[in-house]
């Protein structure tokens, strides 16, 4: 299994905050917003992780995560996108790196309460992704299900919404995927929908959605991003990294005041 975070983009909603950096870069309550979703793949035992970026924030990601886990074995590579062209087209800029492995890819501004390691580790085959219960689905992948919990359909922003369930921002997946996203068509909005993605498996019935318990934040807007510095300390998400996060941004604040002492002197 290897790792895929989607972090590129401009990140409109949040200007002027993301005038100047990522907006995954932003803090959300004691870290940066991109360990979240890289606690989520560690958790899971993947080593080999591949960050999307947009070009004018490559370096900043690079002094960040660059070197920051070497002596845990966990690689960090990245990749340029220049044109986001929608969640899909990770699939095909990540190609080289999927290779022959299965992949879980996770936007970088996704923060989840629930320990989703164990869904992870036990993939198999064909297509897995998390569901949860919104208020407002129309802006939304909605999946609608059937009498017994088994997806039957996945909308992409549906005006008349078949039920309250969206597809939540992780998605794991088989090798095949880069070659389905290959095929896929641009939608009306121009962009090739992660939504096609998952009819792709469901239609063969290849799709395993489950329904997610604790928060599911998406830190995209100024107050959806202060809610999820909020929840993280109200829940005390913050507690729950991997050793090997906490460890890795400890030792990354020391050599960074190590550093500032050198300069000062």
């Amino acid at each position: 299994m290897k790792g895929i975070i989607l972090a590129g983009g401009t990140a409109t909603r949040l200007f002027p905050l993301t005038a100047t950096t990522s907006k995954q870069l932003l803090p959300v309550y004691d870290r940066q917003m991109i360990f979240y979703p890289l606690n989520v793949l560690v958790k899971a035992g993947i080593k080999e992780i591949l960050i999307i970026v947009a070009p004018e924030h490559s370096g900043q990601y690079i002094n960040l995560l660059g070197s920051i886990f070497e002596k845990h074995n966990i690689n960090i590579d990245f990749k340029v996108q220049k044109v986001p062209r929608g969640l899909a087209d990770a699939f095909i800029v990540g190609e080289d790196f999927i290779d022959d492995d299965s992949v879980a890819m996770i936007l970088g501004d996704n923060i989840f309460e629930d320990d989703l390691s164990k869904d992870i580790m036990n993939f198999k085959s064909g297509g897995r992704v998390f569901a949860k219960e919104v208020p407002d689905p129309e802006r939304f992948g909605i999946v609608e299900f059937d009498a017994d919990k088994n997806a039957v359909s996945i909308e992409e922003k549906p005006e008349k919404p078949k039920s309250n369930f969206c597809v939540t921002g992780i998605y794991v997946y088989d090798n095949r995927v880069a070659g389905i996203a290959k095929n896929l068509k641009p939608s009306e909005r121009g962009e090739i929908e992660i939504t096609d993605i998952n009819n792709w498996y469901l239609n063969k019935g290849e799709l395993d959605v489950r329904i997610l318990a604790g928060e599911w934040l998406d830190a995209g807007t100024y107050d959806s991003l202060l809610d999820a510095g909020n929840v993280v300390r109200e829940k005390e998400i913050y507690k729950k990294f991997h050793p090997v996060i906490n460890e890795s941004i400890k030792d990354f604040n020391e050599e960074l005041k190590i550093i500032a002492k050198k300069r000062l002197n």
